[in-house]
């Protein structure tokens, strides 16, 4: 099992950047495909991105390749999201979630999952 926590979230103008952090608790950490989803209000949670559990695949939705970057530290239990080039669609929650096999894009496959950090990008 795994605990996750997210930070690093905030306001930000259009065009900056952010990096999301996401801590994971326990020692299996490596064993978890990890992805990024994200809802914004009114909507459903949405896939941002996923990495596999060694790190060597990644996949993004289409709205954020080459300006998002996910990447994780497993020796240090930690996920991260880059995110450059932000625009104000990408105002959301965002969430960090885990699961055992092979990294997936649909949440309902996910186990574990954080409370959460707010990104909120301005005009």
């Amino acid at each position: 099992q795994v605990q996750l926590v997210e930070s690093g979230g905030g306001l930000v103008q259009a065009g900056g950047s952010l990096r999301l952090s996401c801590a994971a608790s326990g020692r299996t950490f490596s064993s978890y495909a990890m992805g990024w989803f994200r809802q914004a209000p009114g909507k459903g949670r949405e896939f941002v991105a996923a990495i596999s559990w060694s790190g060597y695949s990644v996949y993004y939705v289409d709205s954020v390749k080459g300006r998002f970057t996910i990447s994780r530290d497993n020796a240090k239990n930690l996920l991260y999201l880059q995110m450059n080039s932000l625009k104000p669609e990408d105002t959301a929650v965002y969430y960090c979630a885990g699961k055992l096999g092979i990294m997936r894009m649909t949440k309902n496959e996910y186990q574990y999952w954080g409370q959460g950090t707010q990104v909120t990008v301005s005009s």
